[in-house]
């Protein structure tokens, strides 16, 4: 079932994303070659503590970590551990924030140090194609503009679109109504309309779109071994426009 959130429900869930972007901009100062993915972990607990806030993904479906970590050629759903981060590698940080009974869900991908082109080219691709997914959300359309944008813009620049993962409806649960594909799916989908909130996170490829599961059961990698980026932010749909909920 799509749910529409009230104005009041919306300003909870701007200020959980507030905590977010908070949560993201301490981690990327956090970040550095020689860092194990384990301390940013512990990061995000203790902030979340002091902020009032808790952990979307701690124990969601039995997954052990605050936040996710997924490496190069890591899509999403990393765990964090001893891992040691290391000059030229890019660092997905995907991390959900629960605040008074709702949910902000957002990701980005960062370099260490100096990258290669092609990993630069992904990242801005990646963060691109979410802009753009973002500003087919318009009131009145559908959801499949949303899809269809985004899948342009990563293709545009010759990357591939992961298909296996989507975004999704978000608020008073993590995952809620609808998915959000980020590949085109032949038809205008549902009607966008005032109130509802939405978590679009592309998910991109330097190489194929194919995936594998790692054998933590949890970790999702590309089949191929190529880069991987991920970014995403909680938006609403309002009067107004869309405003993105995961930003200061």
């Amino acid at each position: 079932m799509i749910i529409v959130k009230s104005p009041e429900e919306i300003a909870i869930m701007r200020q959980c994303g507030r905590i977010w972007a908070i949560l993201i901009h301490k981690l990327k100062k956090e970040i550095t070659a020689g860092s194990k993915t384990q301390q940013l972990d512990v990061m995000v607990a203790r902030e979340l503590e002091e902020l009032g806030a808790k952990a979307s993904f701690k124990g969601y479906q039995g997954f052990p970590s605050y936040l996710c970590v997924s490496v190069n050629g890591e899509v999403v759903h990393g765990i964090p551990g001893e891992r040691i981060l290391k000059e030229g590698d890019i660092v997905s940080l995907d991390l959900g924030v629960s605040y008074r009974g709702f949910h902000a869900d957002g990701a980005i991908t960062v370099g260490i140090g100096e990258i290669s082109p092609q990993a630069q080219e992904l990242m801005a691709a990646t963060e691109g194609s979410l802009q753009a997914g973002i500003a087919a959300a318009k009131c009145g359309g559908h959801l499949g503009d949303i899809s269809t944008a985004i899948q342009s813009y990563v293709e545009s620049g010759g990357f591939s679109v992961i298909r296996e993962y989507t975004g999704h409806g978000v608020g008073r649960v993590l995952h809620e109504e609808p998915q959000v594909p980020n590949f085109s799916f032949g038809s205008k989908g549902i009607l966008l309309q005032k109130g509802m909130t939405l978590a679009i996170e592309p998910m991109v490829s330097a190489g194929d779109w194919h995936t594998k599961l790692a054998p933590n059961q949890w970790t999702v990698l590309t089949a191929d071994g190529s880069l991987s980026a991920h970014f995403e932010h909680s938006i609403a749909i309002t009067e107004a426009g869309t405003e993105i909920l995961t930003q200061l």
